[in-house]
């Protein structure tokens, strides 16, 4: 095991492109093995032992807390409107009894859209899955659950020029609990954690380091994201501003408020314990530093 590289995921987002963006210009994907895929993707296959580390849907890494260990150095989340989660089509407040398409690359934000449907607005809609194509989801159901690139494009395009009411789920669950949404943190198999330490101390530095670097060359980014999405710049300006990539205090206490709401849902009186690592012991790796 010690022999091979550290398999690590990440996330073929925008949501996720500064963190990517900052890893490869800090040298800190130079000894790792990466696999890019959708969260549906990694989080499968960090479960399945796959993947040593990789960024892991809340509510999976919820579904396997026994398996895993959360880094504290990285997630993705918003504390108000993030667009890249949405429910489209119709108001969620006329949706009792109609159907709603769950689009097949979520986890956390399908559980979410869910619960504020069901327990929020106080609907219950017929739920059904299918691919992220939002014309194809809305051609037989009456509003579509969508992440990503899609429920970006959605928020900034198609939305606005078709008419289609729009609904931020990170929006509406600061609202119905005053506490920001994390819909992925980044975890490690606690074998991994515990044979090779040192490696994920490393990776650990290089993930910081390249959040870091993403924030202090945030009109890079925008150009990268303009560059592969054809959207605005001001737009992605703006996007990139509303994400948060920590999890500091007041996100944990969103991630333990979620984590209580998912149990109630389930009909689980005490929620998974997630372990979350301390904090690093060694300086972020940095532009120009040892890499991983």
């Amino acid at each position: 095991m010690a022999d091979r590289r550290p398999r690590v995921g990440q996330i073929d987002f925008l949501n996720c492109l500064p963190i990517a963006w900052g890893f490869h210009a800090i040298g800190a994907d130079s000894s790792v093995e990466l696999h890019a895929d959708t969260p549906d993707v990694l989080s499968d296959m960090l479960v399945a032992g796959q993947l040593d580390v990789a960024p892991i849907s809340t509510v999976e890494a919820l579904n396997h807390a026994d398996d895993l260990v959360v880094l504290p150095e990285v997630s993705v989340g918003a504390d108000g409107p993030v667009m890249s989660v949405c429910l489209v089509g119709a108001p969620p407040e006329q949706l009792d009894g109609a159907t709603v398409s769950l689009g097949s690359t979520s986890r956390t934000s399908v559980v979410l859209a869910q619960m504020l449907l069901e327990r929020r607005w106080g609907v219950q809609p017929k739920y059904r899955s299918d691919p992220p194509d939002l014309p194809v989801m809305l051609s037989h159901a009456d509003a579509a659950v969508l992440i990503g690139d899609p429920a970006l494009s959605a928020s900034l395009v198609e939305g606005p020029a078709q008419g289609w009411t729009v609904t931020d789920l990170a929006q509406a669950w600061r609202e119905w609990t005053g506490l920001p949404m994390v819909f992925a943190v980044w975890a490690a198999r606690r074998e991994f954690a515990q044979e090779r330490g040192s490696e994920l101390e490393r990776l650990r530095q290089g993930l910081a380091g390249a959040v870091a670097h993403a924030a202090e060359h945030r009109t890079e980014v925008v150009a990268a994201a303009v560059a592969r999405s054809g959207l605005p710049a001001p737009a992605l300006e703006a996007y990139f501003a509303a994400l948060q990539f920590g999890l500091d205090e007041r996100q944990r206490a969103g991630l333990a408020s979620f984590a209580q709401s998912y149990a109630n849902y389930k009909g689980v009186s005490t929620p998974a314990d997630l372990r979350i690592l301390g904090p690093l012991t060694e300086t972020p790796v940095t532009a120009g530093g040892s890499g991983i």
